[in-house]
């Protein structure tokens, strides 16, 4: 996290975005150590407070983080979480089709909007449910709301049965910063996901400010490791959730722009195995 002018965070308000989709352990959800290293780091930089702000899609979000430890490290660290399906009404912005393959539009908190940085932390780990893959970009799925107070319509549903899923995903990337993106990859799953699958142990931390490049890379450790689902062929810059992100101007538009930068000893052959896929395969 030094890498990423850390102090440049002291004195402003940090919203957090973590990967709590279900109470399935790591890799299906961020690890409790990884998550208290992240907010640690940013409240040693003088931080003026923290939100992390979760919408589970697989179970209660509210028993989802009581289970997961997330309410106790809060008191531990001091900072405030925010049960998205629990917002009123006035903490949503509502995000316009045009543009999209939304029907309706979709909303978002105006805490992604309105905080001075935004942080996230992602795993590594395919997708069963249409996805494809869930890292980043997909990551930003769990801002989304899904219904209004008192509405009656599902998003979620229009998403998860859309032949336009991948699209939507990255379309929601669009419509909020990013300043920071910190991949867990110690663990991965490369079958099944987004819950549960076969883990392989890539032993990584990766970090980025930027969501296509981070994502592209995350593919590729994947391939590297012998992902068994349907993004184990192809280019990987013509998948759609890193195609669709890259042309509406969210990240890097070609492997060409990624530099990985290994960061000890041990990292240097992860990076030149991972960098080798991409000059191939993306």
């Amino acid at each position: 996290m030094d890498h990423f002018n850390i102090n440049d965070y002291s004195n402003n308000k940090i919203a957090l975005k973590a990967n709590f989709n279900s109470a399935d352990p790591f890799p299906a959800s961020t690890h409790i150590d990884t998550l208290h290293a992240i907010i640690k780091k940013l409240n040693e930089s003088n931080i003026d407070g923290l939100t992390l702000a979760e919408r589970s899609g697989m179970g209660n979000t509210r028993q989802v983080l009581e289970k997961m430890g997330v309410f106790e490290l809060s008191d531990k660290l001091g900072f405030e979480v925010i049960v998205l399906d629990e917002e009123d009404r006035n903490e949503w912005v509502k995000i316009e089709k045009e543009g999209t393959h939304w029907v309706k539009g979709f909303y978002i908190p105006k805490l992604f909007l309105e905080s001075d940085k935004v942080v996230q932390t992602c795993c590594l780990k395919t997708h069963r449910f249409g996805g494809h893959f869930t890292l980043s970009l997909k990551n930003s799925v769990g801002i989304v709301a899904k219904r209004l107070p008192k509405g009656l319509y599902n998003y979620m549903a229009e998403l998860h049965v859309s032949p336009y899923q991948r699209l939507m995903i990255a379309e929601i990337n669009k419509h909020y910063n990013v300043d920071m993106i910190i991949m867990d990859a110690i663990h991965a799953f490369i079958t099944k996901g987004p819950e549960q699958g076969e883990v392989v142990e890539p032993n990584l931390i990766l970090a980025s400010a930027d969501r296509v490049a981070i994502d592209a890379v995350g593919v590729a450790i994947l391939r590297n490791y012998g992902v068994k689902t349907n993004i184990s062929k192809g280019r990987i810059f013509e998948m759609d959730q890193i195609r669709r992100a890259a042309e509406l101007g969210v990240g890097a538009k070609s492997a060409q722009e990624i530099e990985l930068i290994p960061l000890n000893e041990e990292s240097h052959r992860d990076a030149e195995s991972i960098m080798k896929i991409l000059e191939t395969q993306a």
